[in-house]
């Protein structure tokens, strides 16, 4: 039995999502408390494996297990993981997955947003560890000017330490900006995939154009790169947020397969 589990977390104290020998994860502390319950545990796989400090909203994993240890806990699991796991780390729900569906290569998109506030004092007290202060004044407007060249499907070599063997072809599907009620700045962020280290260095581009120190055509200029840009700041992790993962209605098994393979 395939299990789907809808996953939130406070990347804070985490050393991110995969299990790292002595270090605390999502993915180990969220493992100890399955196969605690179940027993035994197949196959624990994630949608986007967040970095240290990266947090989520709307993160999905999927697990196998025994029928017959699901028809046992089918109706309590979430009850029993509340009282299991720590504070820091919530399941939000769990079912039995579509046939053919796989957590990471069946997914359409994933959705992310990084926080930051331009305010003289910085971020409020219970905001800290997922907001940024930006000691100078952004423009909404720029912001979103440069962001505009970044959107549709192209090499973000620039923007993404490079694994070897990876490909750093990507389609952004979604890149804007807003400023909320209360004067925050939140880029929503939304692509097939990321590379390693891409949305945090997206912002990091665009943040030093909507404070005016770069120009709003110097992010785009830099997709002509094939090698990582030096000059490009990766911003801190925690104003960044997992919130969603979207996923076809049928046919995931062939999602699964045209996602694995390699892009040109």
């Amino acid at each position: 039995m395939r299990l789907r589990l809808d996953v939130a977390y406070d990347g804070t104290d985490f050393s991110g999502w995969a299990a790292q020998p002595g270090r605390r994860t999502v993915a180990g502390v969220l493992a100890a408390e399955l196969t605690r319950l179940f027993g035994s545990v197949d196959g624990l796989t994630v949608a986007g494996r967040t970095d240290a400090g990266v947090h989520a909203t709307g993160q999905v994993c999927h697990i196998d297990v025994a029928d017959e240890a699901w028809e046992r806990l089918r109706d309590s699991l979430l009850r029993r993981l509340s009282g299991l796991l720590p504070g820091d780390v919530r399941v939000l729900s769990v079912a039995p997955a579509p046939e053919g569906f796989d957590a990471r290569f069946s997914a359409l998109w994933r959705r992310y947003e990084y926080r930051v506030t331009d305010a003289p004092w910085g971020p409020l007290p219970l905001r800290r560890h997922d907001t940024l202060g930006w000691p100078r004044q952004l423009s909404l407007t720029a912001l979103n000017a440069a962001a505009a060249a970044l959107l549709g499907e192209h090499d973000f070599a620039a923007f993404c330490r490079r694994k070897e063997h990876a490909t750093t072809v990507r389609a952004v599907q979604r890149l804007e900006w807003r400023r909320d009620p209360d004067g925050t700045l939140v880029a929503t962020v939304q692509a097939d995939a990321f590379c390693w280290s891409m949305v945090r260095s997206l912002v990091g581009a665009l943040l030093v154009t909507g404070d005016g120190r770069r120009p709003v055509e110097w992010p785009g200029g830099l997709l002509t790169r094939r090698e990582r840009a030096n000059e490009v700041t990766v911003v801190p992790a925690h104003g960044l947020t997992l919130v969603a993962v979207g996923y076809p209605e049928h046919g995931h098994a062939d999602r699964a397969e045209q996602t694995r393979r390699l892009r040109a």
